[in-house]
């Protein structure tokens, strides 16, 4: 029988800068969604780092994120694909490090998708996003399928 690779946890996938971050031209299959010029793909730490700057009261969008990567390493925009992966990687790489024990951990439940959607990969699924986001003062309300943080852009950081 084969021997099974014991997986990483999510604490080391976070912790791996997979020769990254890199700059880019935006490919051209990526152009007609996010225009012409560069593009950076984050590292996962980069990604945590601002997703663990939110403070109490206030959120941030996944676009929001990217932003702030382009503005970092001065691209035009960051990839949207990673930067997203990267979150979620540091989301469960933050209940990992809870469930450890650890208190002062990345409130990735202050990351939401565009227009204001709570994430329902993160840990624990739209249930558990939001009684965290209700437990901060925050209103959730189902809108068709999805569940959103009402007038979520009041609460956005800078």
């Amino acid at each position: 029988m084969a021997k099974r690779r014991k997986s990483r946890s999510w604490r080391d996938k976070l912790e791996d800068p997979k020769d990254l971050p890199k700059v880019i031209e935006i490919p051209e299959k990526m152009k007609k969604k996010l225009g012409e010029g560069t593009m950076v793909i984050p590292t996962p730490k980069e990604v945590d780092e601002i997703m663990r700057s939110v403070p109490r009261g206030k959120l941030i969008t996944i676009n929001r994120i990217r932003e702030k990567l382009a503005k970092k390493h001065d691209t035009t925009t960051s990839c949207p694909i990673t930067t997203g992966i990267f979150a979620w990687i540091a989301a469960h790489a933050a209940k990992e490090a809870e469930e450890s024990g650890e208190k002062d951990v990345t409130p990735y439940w202050r990351t939401l998708k565009a227009g204001g959607v709570i994430n329902e990969k993160y840990p624990g699924g739209v249930e558990e996003i939001k009684k965290l986001l209700e437990k901060e003062g925050f209103e959730v309300i189902k809108k068709g399928k999805r569940y959103i943080v009402k007038d979520y852009e009041r609460f956005m950081v800078d």
